[in-house]
């Protein structure tokens, strides 16, 4: 299987750090943010990675990443000149995983502890669609919330919600099948002028195609100062 990485965006959050270089470069611990993406690829098992990102920074994570030689996998580089959301950003990748059934995509500010493995091999089970993995949090409305029908199943997501449904979020940890890119090309742009990943699970929830499984272990999206500190108190000593 083959993953996608995203690391773009322009890290509003975090100025002024993000004036000086991508979010996914800033330091979390010992490492580069973006390191920890292609570990916890690695250690799942996939090697092949396309890193999307803006083209102000390409030129740094080339510098710094390379081939990915020195992280035991291969780095091919798309730039997404224009921001135009997660899924316009996943549209680059097409020709990447043109022939493959399923992939992961993984945005470059997740951060956290448990394995993908086993999220990965529930995914090869399932026959179609996509899976989204989801964390207990104490902030909903800060993120995607999953409503659930009667039997469990995902109907719907909420995005940013004033008064949430469930206390879980869904991560920025995506699994796809190849029909992913129908849906993405029937969206529209939403008020900010993106294509949602959102409205695209959403698609893909209303076909009855959208399974999940939780998160367990700490996770963080490290787009603001307290969460980028979390991030590295948790993770300084991890890695050698």
């Amino acid at each position: 299987m083959r993953a996608i990485i995203l690391a773009g965006g322009t890290g509003s959050r975090l100025l002024p750090l993000t004036r000086l270089m991508n979010k996914h470069l800033l330091p979390v611990g010992k490492l580069p943010m973006i390191c920890y993406s292609l570990i916890k690829l690695k250690e799942a098992g996939i090697t092949d990675i396309l890193l999307v990102t803006g083209r102000e920074a390409a030129g740094s994570f080339t510098d710094f990443l390379g081939s990915g030689l020195d992280y035991g996998v291969s780095l091919t580089y798309r730039v997404q000149e224009q921001a135009g959301g997660i899924a316009q950003a996943l549209e680059l990748a097409r020709p990447f995983v043109d022939n493959e059934d399923k992939f992961l995509v993984l945005l470059g500010d997740n951060l956290f502890e448990e394995p993908l493995k086993p999220h990965l091999e529930a995914f090869v089970q399932q026959s179609e669609g996509a899976m989204v993995l989801l964390k207990q949090v104490p902030d909903p409305e800060r993120y995607g919330v999953p409503v659930f029908d009667k039997k469990g199943r995902i109907k719907r997501i909420e995005e940013k919600p004033e008064k949430p449904q469930t206390n879980y979020c869904v991560t920025g940890i995506y699994f796809f099948d190849a029909s992913v890119f129908t849906l993405i090309r029937q969206q529209s742009p939403s008020q900010r002028g993106e294509l949602e990943i959102t409205d695209v699970n959403n698609a893909y929830a209303s076909k009855g195609k959208l399974q999940h499984t939780l998160m367990n272990g700490w996770w963080a999206d490290a787009g603001t100062f307290e969460s980028l500190h979390e991030a590295a108190v948790k993770l300084m000593g991890k890695i050698p």
